[in-house]
């Protein structure tokens, strides 16, 4: 998609943290792109005229043999830089500075930075009082600053924290602003951009209209069609689709029977009944779980449900006369290439993608038009198209659906009691008040059954487990503390409900995004 707006450039020098750069930035209205250092010449630089540019962290020395560095014309744009940890040494290096390995002044997480007397732009709204604390992760640090540089914060470990040189417009701090546990972070990029002079163009509503323009452009009169799962990726995408070029669009919904309680129908009636899309449901439950009888392994479940799914998303997408495009929900940090240490780009698009490899095969032109769009901009485009907000807000659920969520062999029994369990769960959730607040909640039922007491009888029946995670990012997740009466109720109510469920267990651990699914 072609841009009107003002751009700032990332350079990647691989650290972990990179998207959330993007991420502060977007938060700020400002439009920016993710590159690697290597993919950054000075055609790039040209073609792409940033306004400002940020060089990222990463895990390299820039005096070791081959170490990632930027373009030597990037420092001629006159645009504004800022280096942020690996960026203020490569910075530093390039300029005439010197950079040096240990010797102790190597800083991993929390630390303070005391201001020198000297004022920044950059700093407006730190230090009002006192020392402010940011979150370092460096081995190698500055032992020499390169020429017209000045120190403007210091830490007990790294002596040039934050440095300057205000003539060129040069920023370079050795920690990360973009993170967390540095409070003030969010304010030292708003500075950086505002001197920049960026005025924050970069809204959900110009990327709507932008967006439908270069939908209408490259489809023209041809047909699209959509694959629709019900979650906000492709529902949005959808919605956007059928504004842009009305019935051109045909979306079909895969249902392989491991949707969650009423869940098909309650896609089905959306999409039919308030947006009068034409929609196909393609019930093939009976296809999906005959196939997976008797699988336990989780990696055969997902190839299997992932083979299934385009088997069938062809055969219905094959009744389609004319159909030219296929629509896909791929976002912003499936196309990002990230920097491996050994500075050549890994590309990482997903392959859970569930249309993967379906273009080719089909011989179709992708249409992606939240290719440019973080998970949370998404949102905030499907609240601009008017979905629901109780929608909008649901948690992510996987593509292989409850099949993940049912550990061992996967039946019709097991299934049934899992969505019961899932259902009341939610609804304590909900009951609660507390379903905001939480990134990701969900009932599995576990491959074992135990005995129990109820009543005045013995049973033998399944336990279920019970999740829920917070996330302020999606990078990282915590346990959610529920309270002792709530779990209480919430367990008792379960038993009470759902037939075949004697024992309730809540899962304490927390971990990555890539994990918080239980296989």
């Amino acid at each position: 998609m072609t841009h009107p707006h003002q751009r700032l450039l990332i350079i990647d020098f691989g650290s972990q943290v990179t998207q959330l750069i993007a991420r502060r930035l977007r938060e700020l209205n400002v439009y920016c792109e993710i590159h690697p250092f290597n993919r950054v010449d000075e055609a790039f630089l040209k073609a792409f005229a940033p306004q400002a540019v940020i060089f990222s962290g990463g895990p390299a020395s820039v005096y070791a043999e081959g170490a990632p560095m930027p373009p030597a014309g990037v420092f001629d744009l006159g645009v504004p830089i800022l280096g942020i940890c690996y960026g203020q040494q490569v910075m530093m290096h390039c300029l005439g500075g010197k950079v040096e390995g240990g010797h102790g002044t190597a800083e991993f997480g929390r630390a303070f930075v005391t201001p020198t007397a000297a004022q920044l732009s950059i700093l407006d709204g730190w230090f009002a009082e006192g020392d402010e604390q940011v979150w370092m992760s460096h081995g190698d640090h500055v032992s020499k600053l390169a020429p017209g540089f000045e120190v403007y914060g210091t830490s007990p470990n790294a002596p040039f924290a934050i440095t300057a040189d205000v003539a060129r417009n040069f920023y370079a701090v050795q920690f990360h602003p973009e993170v967390h546990h540095t409070p003030k972070g969010a304010k030292l990029y708003e500075n950086f951009v505002r001197l920049a002079g960026f005025t924050g163009d970069w809204t959900m509503a110009g990327y709507r209209e932008q967006a439908i323009a270069a939908i209408r452009e490259q489809v023209g009169d041809k047909q699209v069609i959509c694959a629709l799962s019900g979650g906000v990726d492709s529902s949005v995408t959808a919605i956007l689709i059928h504004e842009a070029i009305g019935s051109q669009l045909t979306c079909v919904f895969v249902d392989h029977g491991l949707l969650r309680k009423n869940e098909a129908e309650q896609v089905v009636a959306m999409f039919r009944e308030n947006y009068n899309l034409n929609l196909i449901h393609a019930d093939e439950s009976a296809l999906f779980l005959g196939a997976l009888e008797g699988v336990s392994d989780p990696e055969v479940k997902r190839k299997t449900i992932g083979r299934l799914f385009i088997d069938v998303f062809q055969k219905y997408a094959n009744q389609i006369e004319g159909a030219e495009f296929l629509a896909q929900g791929t976002l912003y940090p499936d196309v990002i290439e990230s920097v491996s240490f050994s500075g050549g780009p890994s590309v990482t698009i997903k392959s859970h993608h569930n249309v993967g490899g379906l273009p080719e095969k089909m011989g179709l032109k992708l249409v992606e038009p939240l290719r440019e769009l973080f998970k949370d901009e998404v949102r905030a485009l499907g609240r601009e198209l008017g979905l629901p907000a109780s929608f909008i807000g649901r948690h992510p659920f996987p593509g292989p659906g409850l099949a993940i969520r049912c550990p061992g062999e996967i039946t019709a029994e097991k299934l049934a009691i899992l969505r019961e369990a899932d259902a009341v769960y939610i609804d304590q959730i909900r009951k609660h008040g507390l379903y905001d607040q939480i990134w990701q909640a969900f009932a599995a039922i576990l491959p074992m059954k135990t005995v129990g007491v109820m009543g005045d009888g013995r049973t033998y029946d399944y336990a279920v487990a019970l999740r829920a995670v917070t996330s302020v990012d999606g990078m990282t997740a915590d346990v959610f503390p529920f309270s002792h009466d709530f779990m209480g109720e919430t367990m008792t109510r379960i038993i009470n409900e759902v037939k075949g469920v004697n024992r309730v267990f809540y899962d304490l651990t927390s971990k990555p995004p890539g994990t918080i699914e239980l296989e």
